[in-house]
């Protein structure tokens, strides 16, 4: 029955699995979320898919890179239910974060450049006025103060936390580091080098690897949208013969390497 389903231009949950090395259980599931339209069921209740869903499934796993498993699932469920510009709009979303984060990585290389060491001049910042300015919780200050990253001095009549020009600094660059998406661990010899002001050497690797991580997000939001775009051209009705014209295509898809996340 399989190889007559796909001389009609139908396909079976195998045949769009084994293009992705997905499983045919990931390739239900993504059409239970909406992340590909609903399939037509043969009398026995069989799902059989169409090249269409084949595009489809071609594009969210490649805007998934690019976007994140979450934020592609909602863009396709919108293409999905029609809702184009929920879609768009959150593709340009997914553009204005990235920007962001370029924004973020040129701050974070402005703020160790020609670094001094700060004078020892008393600080009247304390752990409310400073958890507000950085938009975290008061107890993520603490957390970083239990990792060495920031080291504040506590006041002897009140014992509050008081930070220093220095201390507010590292907390800056700590914020900066962790949006980067480094932990904890690999920000604190960061900060040790910045303290010391002894030179930028041992941060130039991890700048680099940024950039390389951010240009590798650009590539990936670039090649799903060439994706979707085909899929959305494929979207309208199909000639009269059922083949769509996302029949050649789908056809010879290279295959995607599947998000971590699982279907």
């Amino acid at each position: 029955m399989g190889q007559n389903l796909k001389s009609e231009g139908q396909l079976r949950p195998v045949d769009l699995a084994r293009v992705h090395g997905l499983s045919t259980q990931a390739v239900r599931n993504y059409e239970a979320a909406g992340i590909l339209p609903a399939a037509e069921r043969t009398p026995h209740g069989y799902r059989t898919y169409t090249p269409l869903h084949a595009q489809a499934l071609h594009a969210f796993l490649a805007l998934a890179p690019g976007h994140g498993h979450q934020t592609a699932t909602s863009i396709m469920q919108a293409v999905n239910r029609d809702a184009i510009e929920d879609a768009l709009q959150l593709i340009d979303e997914s553009h204005a974060q990235l920007l962001d984060d370029r924004r973020t990585l040129q701050a974070v290389e402005a703020a160790v450049r020609d670094l001094e060491p700060a004078p020892p001049e008393r600080g009247d910042t304390f752990v409310g006025p400073l958890s507000k300015r950085l938009g975290i919780r008061p107890a993520t200050l603490r957390k970083w103060e239990r990792a060495g990253l920031v080291q504040p001095r506590r006041d002897s009549q009140t014992g509050y936390r008081v930070y220093s020009a220095a201390d507010v600094r590292d907390a800056l660059l700590t914020h900066q580091l962790r949006r980067g998406g480094y932990l904890l661990e690999q920000i604190a010899p960061v900060i040790a080098q910045v303290r010391s002001a002894g030179g930028i050497t041992p941060l130039e690797s991890m700048l680099r690897d940024w950039h390389a991580r951010l240009s590798a997000r650009s590539r990936a939001i670039l090649s799903g949208a060439a994706a979707l775009d085909t899929y959305l051209d494929c979207r309208p009705a199909p000639p009269e013969d059922g083949l769509s014209s996302c029949a050649t295509a789908s056809s010879t898809t290279e295959p995607t390497q599947p998000p971590n996340s699982s279907g």
